[in-house]
């Protein structure tokens, strides 16, 4: 009867540990994926950010130069400003399949991307040895 007890005893304790391991695996692997996403979202800001500020001086340029041809400066920057007004009725009523879709496929992505092989290995591997 003690023998009983002990192998169940020990059992129990195999499958605590199994599922605290499995736990704390779920754990690192959010961590990992959660990771990954806000890396490349912060990669993609600054990329957006360095050429938002490219895109600022060409456009100050621009203006400058049609200000000039017009003989005067403020027409060029109310025609490169009624451009980027149109820009931004475009992306209104696109904004959608401009920029929601793209992000939440990214992220989706990230998220569902496949375990790193050396998970499943080791894991296999412990899993065997129980």
């Amino acid at each position: 009867m003690e023998t009983t007890a002990k192998h169940i005893e020990s059992l129990y304790n195999k499958v605590k540990e199994y599922t605290e391991t499995s736990v704390e695996l779920y754990k690192f692997h959010a961590i990992d994926v959660t990771a990954d996403v806000v890396s490349s979202l912060v990669s993609r800001i600054a990329i957006v950010l360095a050429f938002s500020l490219f895109t600022l001086f060409v456009n100050i340029a621009i203006s400058l130069l049609i200000g000039k041809l017009l003989g005067a400066y403020y027409l060029g920057f109310l025609i490169v400003s009624g451009f980027y007004l149109i820009i931004t009725i475009i992306i209104y009523f696109f904004n959608d399949r401009l920029i929601k879709a793209p992000i939440t496929d990214l992220v989706i992505a990230k998220l569902m991307k496949p375990r790193k092989p050396e998970f499943v290995e080791s894991n296999t591997e412990e899993n065997e040895k129980l």
